[in-house]
């Protein structure tokens, strides 16, 4: 089928997909079906306004409606449902960090003319500060976090050799799920979380249920502050890509001169025709002023930050470490 430029740039698909997750109408009708009336009284919407986007929803393929007016998602809307396998819906509820930010693509007018991430210009303060400022916002944050890494975690483990790292500081770790992996799978080694205080905080709680205590340590801090000196590698995972290249250099040389001599740091990322796409470079770039890059624009990168490029492995699919020691 010939494509059509209004088709690809319509709107009202993609918002009634993300109200619909937004007010968990797929947990709500679940597999009986639900009335536009009772689900616009579960959630205190208008229901003349609910079904007309149930109608939608149902042309659409994400409902169905039966001769008793009852909705039910069909395969393709179960998909938004917070209990499916692969479920959608961290980056679909509006009221969750991703959804969210997906919102603030509306300004993209003001990044394309100025550069300026749009996220700012719509909230009024950048990502960061935004989810900073609100736990529930935080919360889903990581858990999206968790959510988008869950395939790679296992791959990153196995496929790379952390133990020759007897202590690792995983910088801007989130709630751990990283380290703690690694962490079991390595006996011998030892890990830091470093992260904002409330991503800390469920490091530590994720260590402790692990049984992790006694060889993880989670540092409430930003990776822009000095950092816990003395490791002997330092990860970066999904960093450096949330930032414009002034604050990535910060970042890098922060584990430069934290690193232990011989020490090593370890840059994890989707590069640039390996792992990652277009849509979410854009992303990138309105919400936080970032980039997806190359592995020679990381290379670059580094290296003027004084830190020489050792090699680079594909450690999962779509992801790549490249390994850096201080010049």
């Amino acid at each position: 089928m010939e494509k059509s430029i209004r088709a690809m740039a319509d709107l009202a698909t993609p918002m009634a997909i993300r109200v619909a997750a937004t007010l968990s109408l797929v947990e709500r009708a679940g597999d009986t079906g639900a009335t536009a009336e009772h689900l616009a009284t579960e959630t205190g919407a208008g229901a003349p306004a609910l079904r007309c986007m149930l109608d939608h929803l149902v042309a659409v393929g994400v409902f169905t409606r039966d001769e008793d007016h009852r909705y039910r998602p069909t395969d393709l809307g179960a998909q938004m449902a917070d209990d499916a396998p692969d479920s959608a819906k961290p980056v679909l509820d509006i009221t969750r960090a991703g959804g969210r930010a997906d919102l603030a693509f509306v300004d993209l007018l003001g990044t394309i003319t100025t550069g300026a991430p749009a996220y700012p210009h719509r909230y009024g303060r950048d990502f960061w500060a935004d989810v900073d400022a609100e736990p529930a916002l935080r919360r889903s944050f990581d858990a999206q976090m968790e959510w988008r890494y869950r395939t790679h975690i296992p791959q990153i483990v196995d496929r790379f050799d952390w133990s020759r790292f007897p202590e690792i500081v995983d910088v801007g770790g989130g709630d751990g799920n990283v380290l703690t992996e690694i962490l079991r799978a390595h006996p011998a080694v030892r890990g830091r979380v470093v992260d904002l205080p409330p991503s800390a905080a469920a490091a530590a709680d994720r260590f402790a249920a692990a049984g992790l205590a006694d060889r993880a340590e989670a540092v409430p801090g930003s990776f822009f502050d000095p950092l816990p000196t003395g490791a002997d590698a330092y990860l970066l995972s999904d960093i450096v890509h949330d930032w414009d290249d002034d604050h990535a250099r910060r970042i890098l040389t922060g584990c430069r001169d934290a690193a232990a001599p011989g020490g090593t740091v370890v840059v994890i990322e989707a590069v640039r025709g390996q792992g990652t796409d277009t849509a979410m470079d854009l992303f990138l770039l309105m919400c936080f002023g970032g980039r997806e890059r190359s592995v020679d624009d990381l290379v670059d990168l580094a290296d003027s930050c004084g830190l020489d490029h050792r090699g680079s492995t594909p450690v999962s699919d779509g992801r790549t470490a490249l390994e850096f020691t201080p010049r």
